[in-house]
């Protein structure tokens, strides 16, 4: 088993063995209990959680305000961005020509 050893600000030290002592905790076993919790995505409750806390580890999640969606996009503008697709140059093409 691995040893940590972490410097503490001597009233976060005392902060710390106070609350751990309160919930019934020695100091190691509740810093081992919030260590865990920070970085085991297993303790989240669902799946979507799990893979939230994942991607917030990994530095690929995005927080936002609240829990809103963007709207919609504009149909049109779907509709021609789709008519629009494939109608440039080939990737075959480019990459024959030397410029891919």
């Amino acid at each position: 088993m691995a040893q940590l050893t972490v410097r503490l600000a001597d009233d976060l030290a005392r902060e710390v063995k106070a609350y751990a002592a309160s919930l019934g905790y020695s100091v190691n076993s509740w810093v081992v209990a919030v260590l865990d919790a920070a970085v085991n995505p297993d303790l989240e409750t669902s799946e979507s959680e799990r893979t939230r806390a994942r991607l917030e580890r990994a530095g690929l999640l995005v927080k936002t305000q609240g829990r809103s969606r963007a709207a919609a996009p504009d149909r049109r503008r779907v509709e021609r961005a789709r008519q629009a697709a494939g109608t440039g140059t080939p990737l075959s093409r480019l990459v024959s020509d030397g410029r891919g």
